[in-house]
């Protein structure tokens, strides 16, 4: 795309990851014109997008919902571009022989105290639980191998491709947790979502909006292509499991929340809150 003289970056932060690669296909490949906009993306994964947030040097990101309990100053949500799903969502997977109960008291793998996984997983057993943090595409790796630098690990909360792979491994599934919170609330469970920084102003927010839910919906148009695309990130995936995957967390949701995903989003705040896990009490802003 030809982009004007006075071109305004927008740096883009997502995880590299099958859905987030199709979901931001169209405008990674240039696919769409984004008029003076010139959009560059950062491929990192979620929790240290999460943790770059608070600086704010990004001006469209991917962040967990359960980050956003704490960038609301800065940031405010998209309503396009959300991760959700509807009883299903991240795993707690250990070997045979352990317990959700176990956990308690068993040291558990996660992605990241940010993520929103970490913030179920709370609420789910009740209590804060030994935990070390292990970069989201090992978790796996290092449950089967029941280690991680020197220390014990007992179970695995797998987010992304993994809830897919997770049996490879002879590793067997304590919780789906996207499941127990609709047992709670009859809701979707909101992973994360596409935060955009206030100070840019309306006119350039809704522009950006406009143009991620173009990308969005180019890659569900466009299936293949942005599958193939996506397929790159997909750790051990084939084409049909990728398929899978992207359908998982590419849905109606994606391209606009709508009543019911917002209501879930204040919902998992809320409770989150009253868990005690989130500080203050928070209200979602959408753009």
């Amino acid at each position: 795309m030809n982009h004007p003289q006075e071109s305004q970056v927008i740096r883009v932060g997502h995880s590299p990851d099958p859905d987030d690669a199709f979901m931001f296909f169209a405008l990674a490949a240039e696919r769409l014109n984004t008029g003076r906009y010139r959009f560059q993306h950062e491929l990192v994964d979620i929790e240290t997008l999460n943790r770059r947030a608070f600086s704010g040097e990004l001006e469209l990101t991917a962040v967990s919902l359960h980050a956003y309990a704490y960038l609301q100053d800065r940031y405010l949500l998209c309503n396009c571009g959300a991760s959700m799903g509807e009883r299903y969502g991240p795993m707690v997977v250990a070997k045979p022989g352990v317990s959700l109960e176990d956990l308690r008291n068993r040291v558990v793998a996660v992605p990241g105290t940010l993520t929103t996984a970490y913030l179920v997983l709370r609420m789910c057993l009740g209590n804060d639980f030994q935990h070390v943090v292990v970069p989201f595409d090992q978790i796996l790796d290092v449950t089967a191998e029941g280690a991680y630098q020197g220390q014990p690990i007992d179970a695995g909360l797998v987010i992304h491709e993994g809830q897919l792979t997770y049996e490879r491994q002879n590793l067997k599934l304590l919780v789906d947790l996207g499941q127990w919170w609709y047992d709670q609330t009859q809701l979707p469970l909101p992973l994360g979502a596409n935060a955009i920084r206030k100070d840019l102003g309306n006119p350039t927010i809704s522009e950006v909006e406009r143009l991620l839910h173009l990308s969005i919906q180019y890659g569900l148009d466009h299936r293949q292509e942005a599958l193939d695309y996506a397929l790159q990130f997909g750790r051990g995936l084939d084409n049909a499991s990728a398929d899978r995957f992207v359908g998982m967390y590419v849905n109606e949701w994606t391209l606009d929340f709508g009543s019911r995903g917002r209501e879930a989003v204040a919902e998992l705040l809320r409770r989150g809150h009253t868990a005690g896990v989130i500080e203050q009490a928070i209200v979602p802003e959408f753009v």
